[in-house]
């Protein structure tokens, strides 16, 4: 039952896409701020109580609405079609499918100012002065690691944990997205966010890694996830982008520039730099990666009957 919800919802992701308006994700976000501006105050960016208002503001966000999901998800009748709802609110596979076809649409035009500005989009660092080749390897890199944050992770806790898992996920996910940063400002009050997403993430980016490498050039997923993976700052996007490098057998990683300071980053498979047609070769992994995680779901559930 639980495999054919999720198919529902990934069938209504592709036939909708992200809600335009009133998605739920949006007003999260508000209230997410909202609190993170009454708390995290100059003063209390500190040490310890930093912490604990950071812990406090994560379960305050997330034990609320996941047990008003699992209370709904109880319902008969109704229950089921909360279960699709919840899961397709989940999940961003179209759109980062959109994200993606717009940045290679750009490449392919050799309209460089408007690559720069889709890929925006996608990704933290700073674009303004990205060469194509920068702009295809960002675009990429952001395929592998959101096909994992946006995609499979939501799929993953939806199979182990219903509605409430998938939301659960998706809220950890959102409050890192805003708060798992190393700034003076999120260094202390976001630490909480951060290991949560670590936690949850944590089993299925390998999976996610796993799965790129066995619809790919599986030798060299393997290895570069092996070698490479731990120099990676993200103890779960090196596994994903390590092994989505190796299996497109693409060159990834190196220096990049966020809020006008360059990082150092190891450099990730071998290969050549990708191009415009790369992007939709890791777009279309994933989304081949989403249906075999269907099948094997499918598969499951029926010897499981």
């Amino acid at each position: 039952m639980t495999a054919i919800l999720a198919i529902f919802a990934v069938l209504l992701d592709g036939l909708l896409g992200e809600p335009r308006r009133f998605h739920p994700l949006v007003g999260f976000g508000r209230l997410a701020e909202a609190l993170e501006a009454r708390w995290n105050s100059v003063l209390d960016r500190q040490g310890t109580r930093a912490r604990f208002l950071g812990v406090i503001a994560v379960l305050l966000l997330t034990a609320p609405f996941t047990a008003f999901a699992a209370w709904l998800e109880s319902i008969p009748m109704f229950g089921a079609a909360f279960g699709v709802l919840a899961l397709y609110a989940a999940l961003g596979l179209r759109s980062l499918g959109e994200h993606a076809e717009a940045v290679e649409t750009a490449l392919a035009a050799d309209d460089l100012a408007e690559a720069r500005r889709r890929v925006g989009y996608m990704v933290s660092r700073d674009t303004g002065d990205m060469k194509a080749d920068d702009v295809a390897r960002a675009a990429v890199e952001s395929v592998l690691e959101n096909g994992n944050d946006a995609v499979f992770g939501a799929l993953f806790w939806f199979m182990v944990a219903g509605a409430p898992g998938a939301v659960l996920y998706r809220l950890a996910n959102t409050l890192d997205a805003m708060w798992g940063y190393k700034s003076e400002r999120f260094f202390h009050f976001g630490w909480a966010a951060a290991r949560l997403d670590d936690a949850l993430n944590y089993v299925p980016a390998r999976l996610a890694a796993l799965t790129y490498a066995l619809l790919g050039d599986a030798r060299q997923a393997l290895y570069c996830w092996r070698t490479q993976a731990g120099g990676w700052e993200s103890p779960n996007a090196g596994p994903v982008m390590a092994s989505g490098a190796g299996t497109l057998r693409l060159a990834l990683g190196g220096p990049a520039r966020y809020r006008g300071e360059w990082h150092v980053r190891p450099a990730l498979g071998y290969g050549n730099p990708p191009g415009a047609a790369d992007i939709r070769h890791a777009a279309d992994l994933v989304r081949r990666g989403v249906w075999l995680w269907l099948a094997l779901f499918f598969i499951g559930g029926w010897l499981d009957a």
